[in-house]
């Protein structure tokens, strides 16, 4: 190292466009050997430096397939560590703000989770009965632990799939950390809401009964995305009191009565994919971020339609939002000088686990 490194607090108070010229000198600089990831929830003025865009998993396999040698991932914490996991050894996991992370992903941790599958231990045989899946809104060490106990990780769009592996397996799953995408998707495939009961990790034994536990299919931790619960049944109804003829499309993280009313549910790529392929003219009232739906409305006003979203009230994911050009620009300057910072790295026994699990998601 030949000078010491950059400080974020110098960055702090550049303009924008004043960031946008030192990312694209930077960017320039590196070449192929730097690849940054756009998630679709981050904001327009970080996502136009992105040279992949996607969800977490899809961006994390485009840059473990690519030729760079730095992964810069705008997105949150566990994104950062999945593609830290998939990458090659001599490729390097970057976050620009170590403070963006998940609301829904810190609602379940080790301790909790390991103390649920001990207490379970005293009604059933988990190991024999129990298929452990975690949502890819995790951390490495939860989807470590589903590797350790023969279970696996799932997304918002593989859940069906993930779900009807692991009842070919045991005849029980204990989902985590979202309870909704675990009840939406598991209602789709016809299990009765009286078989899926919500575990309270506040609570001895989950605050459930040893009867409901024996009766359960699928055992839902109570986390949940925080953006996705401002979505009301409500909204959709006054809503389409004013255009009947809207189509209504939601994120399974949104609750079990806002997806039961809309007509479409999936994933932000199958948001994007069945918006964007509708007939021109089409009104979409759209239960997901902010950003995400603001970007799709601009790209798809041009044929006629109208993309609106779901909430009357303005909430973005703030932890996705930390990730400013500011911190992108630190990042990529201090790469340019040969500089490493917020680099994430995933234990190596865990990172094996993890692997472990999302390795057989892919699988299917």
């Amino acid at each position: 190292m030949t000078s010491a490194a950059l400080q974020i607090q110098d960055y702090a108070l550049l303009e924008d466009e004043d960031c946008d010229t030192r990312i694209i000198a930077a960017k320039e600089k590196l070449g192929d050997r730097c690849v940054i990831l756009g998630h679709h929830y981050q904001r327009d003025e970080v996502f136009k430096h992105a040279d992949f865009s996607g969800d977490s998993l899809k961006l994390s396999r485009d840059a473990a397939e690519s030729n760079a040698e730095y992964i810069v991932f705008c997105g949150v914490h566990f994104m950062a560590e999945v593609a830290d996991i998939l990458s090659r050894p001599e490729q390097i996991a970057i976050l620009p703000d170590m403070a963006a992370g998940c609301s829904m992903a810190d609602m379940a941790n080790l301790t909790n989770v390991q103390r649920c599958w001990d207490e379970l231990s005293q009604i059933l045989d988990p190991e024999a009965q129990v298929t452990p899946i975690t949502y890819i809104n995790s951390a490495a060490d939860l989807k470590a632990f589903c590797g350790k106990h023969e279970g696996i990780v799932c997304t918002s769009s593989n859940a069906q799939k993930i779900l009807e592996w692991s009842f070919e397996k045991r005849e029980k799953v204990l989902f985590f950390p979202d309870q909704h995408l675990g009840r939406n998707t598991g209602y789709r495939m016809g299990i009765p809401l009286e078989e899926m009961v919500t575990w309270d990790f506040t609570k001895p034994m989950g605050g459930l009964t040893e009867q409901q536990i024996r009766d359960a299919k699928i055992i839902l931790w109570k986390g949940f995305c925080s953006v996705h619960q401002i979505f009301q049944p409500e909204h959709i109804d006054r809503f389409l009191e004013k255009y009947p003829e809207t189509k209504v499309i939601s994120h399974p993280e949104a609750s079990f009565e806002v997806c039961q009313k809309s007509d479409f549910v999936g994933s932000t790529e199958t948001i994007l994919r069945i918006v964007k392929e509708s007939e021109p003219g089409t009104r979409w009232l759209v239960g997901t971020e902010l950003n995400l739906v603001n970007r799709l409305h601009e790209q798809c006003k041009d044929q006629g339609k109208n993309v609106h979203f779901m909430s009357p009230t303005v909430c973005m994911c703030s932890t996705m939002f930390r990730t400013d050009p500011q911190h992108l620009a630190w990042i990529l300057e201090n790469l340019a000088e040969g500089r490493v910072v917020n680099q994430i790295k995933v234990e190596a026994e865990q990172a094996q686990y993890a692997k472990k699990a999302l390795d057989a998601m892919l699988s299917i």
